[in-house]
């Protein structure tokens, strides 16, 4: 699939950052379905920024985020990141998306040197077989008209990623279990750099995690256009080693919406059934007047 590995080649030259100054860097951006940067990109290319200024021997375990303002897919964005902490143990980063001189997103991220320590995790959840299911090219058109369907795939054309039931622009007006299931991974290789596979997670993790939000009320979503969102804020932890680059069940449930704001909640596992990663989101989810 050459047109997936130029996606791929495209989404690798978005989070190669450029460096300006010892702590600022710049990337560029992209427009995404809506007339905004995708805020799955502004964090992705925040925790390229932290992890360029962190020793090689520590990874990132955790990251909180606030989305600020719409981003400029017509503009670069220029990333300063102030180095709060350099423990023995812990590294901690704070970092400042900037656009037009205002901040539309800041990031703290934690990073750990590797020690052993206590282990237990929850079984993973029923799931079936990634290569069973449709591919977003073949799904989508089934349930979108033709034009939002090809932007839809257009811009998820660097990730394969599945869904294990019916979106929620595919069951509009039938409202069901807030829980939603996706298989992923990148449509091509990825060198063995364990922040860039986690800078991959975090671009994908922003996608579908508000999908159960929309599943609770049986409306379709941004895709159609029943509701108006947009990301608020953003949280990971991340648990064990992963590549995003083979497959990843993102187990995604919504336990709660109110005064204009649903929250999503995800665990995301290997296919081995180890889990690797933890999410919270929550979003501005309105009904259009």
């Amino acid at each position: 699939m050459p047109e997936a590995h130029n996606a791929l080649d495209g989404l690798l030259g978005l989070l190669d950052l450029e460096r300006i100054e010892q702590d600022i860097f710049r990337g560029q951006s992209r427009s995404a379905v809506v007339p905004r940067v995708f805020g799955g990109q502004v964090a992705a290319q925040a925790l390229v920024a932290a992890g360029r200024t962190v020793p090689e021997d520590r990874l990132a375990h955790s990251l909180h985020a606030y989305f600020l303002r719409a981003g400029d897919p017509g503009a670069p964005i220029v990333y300063t990141v102030d180095r709060i902490r350099d423990g023995r143990s812990f590294t901690t980063r704070r970092v400042v998306a900037v656009q037009h001189g205002q901040p539309i997103f800041h990031l703290s991220a934690s990073f750990q040197a590797y020690e052993e320590g206590l282990e237990h995790q929850y079984d993973m959840p029923a799931a079936p077989d990634p290569e069973s299911l449709p591919t977003a090219a073949e799904m989508l058109p089934r349930h979108l008209p033709a034009d939002v369907a090809a932007r839809l795939v257009e811009a998820r054309a660097a990730v394969d990623l599945r869904y294990a039931d019916t979106p929620p622009w595919g069951s509009v007006g039938e409202p069901r279990e807030p829980r939603s299931q996706v298989w992923f991974r990148t449509n091509g290789k990825l060198a063995d750099d364990p922040l860039l596979h986690m800078c991959l997670a975090t671009y994908v993790s922003d996608m579908t995690l508000l999908d159960s939000v929309l599943l609770a009320h049986g409306r379709g979503g941004w895709a159609v256009g029943d509701v108006v969102g947009a990301s608020l804020d953003h949280a990971m932890w991340f648990h064990r080693p992963f590549r995003a680059d083979e497959w990843l069940l993102y187990d995604q449930e919504s336990p709660s919406a109110s005064g204009g704001r649903g929250l999503g909640q995800a665990r995301i596992w290997t296919q081995d059934g180890k889990l690797a990663i933890s999410v919270i989101q929550e979003g501005v989810v309105r009904v259009p007047r």
